[in-house]
């Protein structure tokens, strides 16, 4: 399989599951604004939305959207317990927080990262952002993880956005369960592991 990447960006959460599960990988990264692979490849050829991550089967087809890539990886690797079993209710929660991430907190952060965004949209983007990530405390308080004592799929998502709060200027100390949360992810060996790769520590 092939991981297509950018430093950084959403794609390091499949980074983060492809290296907790052990499953073997080849990792490509992608310049957004070209559109060209470090290879020289066109990605839109690969990913016609033009967006990361895009997942490259060994049989050449392509999956993308984080949020799918990680529920088939842990598939992939169910014994890694990334993922509650298909079909259980737990797996639709699972997907329920995936969706919540991906609609709600991903798409936050968004207006943020635009230089242009003026000033007063900036504050509203912050404080409908500041709404979710409210939530997001009040669900991990007194757990470990987003579904309880076990790390998932979920978790690398998170994780993964929660570091962008550095980036946007955005004070996670507002918000301690939250700050705790994204040391002790980080302090996992694996995650660890993918920060490396990426040159993030």
């Amino acid at each position: 399989m092939k991981l297509y990447f950018s430093t950084g960006a959403c794609s390091l959460s499949p980074r983060i599951v492809l290296t907790e599960a052990g499953l073997p990988f080849t990792a490509e990264k992608v310049d957004l604004k070209s559109k060209k692979t470090a290879s020289g490849a066109d990605y839109l050829g690969i990913n016609s939305k033009g967006a990361v991550p895009a997942l490259e089967l060994d049989d050449g087809r392509v999956l993308t959207e984080g949020p799918a890539i990680v529920q088939y990886l842990a598939d992939l690797k169910p014994d890694s317990r990334l993922a509650p079993r298909a079909g259980s209710f737990e797996r639709y929660r699972l997907m329920e927080l995936l969706n919540y991430l991906t609609s709600e907190v991903h798409k936050g952060f968004s207006p943020l990262f635009k230089p242009d965004t003026p000033a007063e949209t900036r504050k509203i983007a912050v404080d409908n952002l500041a709404k979710k990530l409210d939530w997001l405390s009040t669900q991990l308080a007194g757990k470990e993880f987003l579904m309880g004592d076990t790390f998932t799929v979920a978790d690398a998502y998170l994780f993964t956005m929660l570091r962008w709060s550095v980036l946007v200027h955005l004070d996670l100390n507002r918000w301690p369960v939250l700050a705790a949360y994204l040391a002790r992810v980080g302090a996992r060996p694996k995650v660890q592991e993918a920060l490396h790769a990426e040159g993030l520590k």
